[in-house]
C-alpha cells in the first residue's frame, strides 16, 4: 500500500514537538505538532479530549467517526501502565492520527501510518516500534492485500508478471 507521508523533516520537527509535549506539558508543542501534520494533509483539526485513562486503563486513546479523539494524557500515562515511555505514547498518537487520516480499514493503515511516520527519524526511535504486518483485518482485503495474502498461503511468494502479449495487426 503507497501512503503518502509528510517530510522527513517535518516528521522529526512534529516527532521533537511531541516529546517535548510529553516531559513538559506544554499545550501548545502538542497542537504545532497536530497542526503540522493536519496542515500537511489538509484536515481540519481533530477535537481532543483528555482522560485519565480509558477502558479501565486498557485503551491509550480512541477515534471516534465525527473527529473526536479521545487521549490518555502523558502524566497520566507515566503512571500506573507497564508500558508507560515516551515512544510508546508517541506512537499511540501516531496510530490515532492514522484513525483520523485514513478511516477506510482503519486499525491496519493506523498500524501501518505510526511506523512509517518514525521510519527515517533515529535508529531508537525506528527500532521501539517495529510491528508485525496485520495481513487479515475483519473487515476484509483490499485487492493488493488479498492477492498478496493468496501467494503467500500457496509459498509462492511473489508471482511474476506474465509476459505482454504481441498484437497482430490486420
Amino acid at each position: 500500500m503507497r501512503m503518502i507521508l509528510p517530510p522527513v523533516r517535518e516528521r522529526r520537527q512534529i516527532d521533537r514537538l511531541l516529546s517535548s509535549f510529553f516531559h513538559e506539558n506544554r499545550e501548545l508543542e502538542f497542537r504545532r505538532a497536530l497542526v503540522q501534520m493536519c496542515r500537511y494533509y489538509r484536515l481540519s483539526m481533530p477535537r481532543i479530549t483528555w482522560f485519565e485513562y480509558l477502558d479501565w486503563g486498557k485503551t491509550a486513546g480512541r477515534t471516534y467517526e465525527n473527529g473526536e479523539i479521545h487521549l490518555v494524557h502523558p502524566e497520566n500515562w507515566k503512571r500506573g501502565r507497564k508500558y508507560n515511555s515516551e515512544r510508546r505514547w508517541i506512537n499511540m498518537i501516531y496510530h490515532e492520527m492514522g484513525h483520523y487520516i485514513f478511516w477506510a480499514d482503519a486499525e491496519r493503515k493506523a498500524d501501518t501510518f505510526a511506523t512509517r511516520m518514525v521510519r527515517g527519524l533515529s535508529a531508537s526511535a525506528a527500532r521501539a516500534l517495529r510491528m508485525p504486518p496485520a495481513i487479515a483485518t475483519p473487515y476484509g482485503f483490499d485487492r493488493v492485500g488479498q492477492s498478496a495474502v493468496a501467494s503467500r498461503r500457496n509459498g509462492r511468494g511473489r508471482v511474476p508478471k506474465s509476459p505482454a502479449r504481441k498484437t497482430r495487426s490486420a
